[in-house]
């Protein structure tokens, strides 16, 4: 494998530990930050760092980001506004133009563009997402490959759980939580990382692919057993005779990438 030059848009809890696995394999990194404070923090790893808001940086600190990158991952979410599909678009969109030709592109996505269908969903679904989230996660995948076209690999991540993100804390205490027997949805952080690597050691471009534990636990056994491991008070579920969800495959992951997933039972990480 040969050592390569990678900017990582967003070094926050998925992309720091993304940056220094890549330092470990030789890679050089430079990482960006909306956080001054952060900024010793990156450099400290060995990263280049970057103070950089989308749609306000400079050419000059886009082109720098960029140059001599060969690989760039974009990995931040849309925030949680009432124009939440237009800001995340124009926040891409900013920096599009100063991508170079050469440059291939990771998109951190999530499984969240896929609507509820009752039953497992696959990459080829043709996506209608359900949320405002879902919709501007899914218009940027758009975006981007209208733009980049087979230089650009979109990765669906499915609810992201390991080390301080503590699942048990999402639901404890609250009361007549809906889809109680509905499947989960989830993948570790180490897989995350792995099936980041295993693009680019792979060189899968041009393609969407799931992330995602290989079990699926009912959500209510999930929750309760995770509120209980940690001392909280588990949600009580309501009993619904309906329920509404979708099971991610991750065949494609495996497949395509040969990937091992580190982490396949979610019942086994809390």
């Amino acid at each position: 494998m040969n050592p390569k030059n990678i900017s990582i848009l967003g070094c926050g809890w998925l992309g720091l530990p993304l940056a220094i696995d890549f330092l470990s394999k030789g890679y050089t990194v430079k990482g960006s930050t909306t956080t001054a404070l952060k900024i010793p923090k990156l450099e400290a790893q060995g990263i280049t760092p970057f103070l950089l808001k989308l749609g306000e940086a400079s050419q000059a600190t886009y082109n720098a980001f960029l140059s001599e990158s060969e690989i760039v991952v974009i990995n931040f979410p849309p925030k949680r506004i009432p124009d939440i599909i237009d800001v995340y678009q124009q926040q891409i969109q900013s920096i599009l133009p100063f991508i170079a030709a050469h440059q291939k592109v990771i998109f951190i996505s999530s499984t969240s563009v896929y609507q509820n269908t009752n039953a497992e969903v696959f990459e080829t679904l043709e996506v209608q997402p359900e949320k405002a989230s879902g919709k501007a996660v899914a218009a940027v995948e758009q975006l981007l490959k209208t733009h980049l076209e087979e230089r650009f690999t979109s990765i669906r991540l499915s609810g992201l759980i390991g080390y301080d993100r503590l699942p048990g804390r999402f639901l404890a205490n609250k009361t007549n939580v809906q889809n109680g027997d509905a499947p989960i949805n989830v993948i570790h952080r180490d897989d995350c990382i792995g099936l980041i690597n295993a693009v680019i050691e792979k060189e899968a471009w041009g393609e969407i692919i799931n992330g995602c534990a290989e079990q699926h636990p009912l959500r209510k056994t999930f929750y309760t057993l995770a509120a209980t491991k940690i001392g909280l008070t588990p949600p009580t579920f309501m009993h619904q005779e309906k329920k509404a969800f979708k099971i991610i495959s991750n065949t494609k992951s495996k497949t395509l990438l040969n990937y091992t997933y580190k982490h396949p039972d979610p019942l086994q990480l809390i």
